[in-house]
């Protein structure tokens, strides 16, 4: 039997310094549900949540079972942006779009994540089930930066990333990106360690 942990195989791309950096982030399928709203008032971002991690852990069962093959749930993530980025605001986020995400191994398939998800979703009654996807995802070229703390103080963390990005010639492009290294559910704000990705080009 076989055990896959992602974090370690994709090392770079789940650990950030406090000195940003520019990566490279290739397409990899994803666990996803959209939405839009403040996600710290929005009901719909708490039912994302708590409709990603069972699924996830679902898909994980029907893998080991059908190959044999073990694997790390990996850590949740989220897109987040406007309909114009230029207007981005971490202070304001009423208008904010969101991905809830979190990324999958190569065994986990769209054929098979349609069979397992509406099963799971029946079984444990989750509230957002019908609005999940697998789906391949990646930022290619981008630059992140690690942030400690509370979500609400990552303000200066994304400016000195911005800054970084601005300094090397770069363009932002795409949406915001987030891993959230501390599972949100459990971890007391202060001992947050967040990944800030953002997508650039030259």
């Amino acid at each position: 039997m076989a055990s896959i942990d992602l974090k370690k195989i994709y090392r770079e791309h789940y650990t950030a310094r406090d000195a940003p950096a520019v990566v490279d982030v290739p397409h990899r399928p994803y666990l996803m549900i959209d939405g839009r709203g403040d996600p710290n008032t929005s009901r719909a971002y708490a039912d994302a949540v708590a409709t990603l991690y069972p699924l996830a852990y679902g898909l994980r069962k029907v893998i080991k079972d059908d190959t044999g093959d073990a694997y790390t749930v990996m850590p949740l993530e989220g897109l987040w942006w406007v309909d114009d980025m230029t207007e981005f605001s971490i202070e304001d986020k009423s208008d904010w779009q969101w991905t809830a995400m979190i990324c999958q191994p190569d065994l986990v398939t769209t054929v098979m994540a349609a069979e397992v998800i509406p099963t799971v979703t029946a079984d444990k009654r989750l509230p957002s089930g019908h609005l999940a996807r697998v789906e391949e995802y990646g930022d290619g070229a981008a630059a992140q930066i690690i942030h400690r703390g509370p979500y609400a103080d990552e303000g200066p963390t994304i400016d000195r990333l911005h800054q970084f990005i601005d300094a090397g010639g770069y363009r932002r492009v795409g949406k915001h990106h987030e891993i959230y290294l501390t599972d949100p559910r459990k971890s007391a704000p202060e001992k947050n360690r967040t990944v800030i990705r953002q997508p650039v080009s030259a």
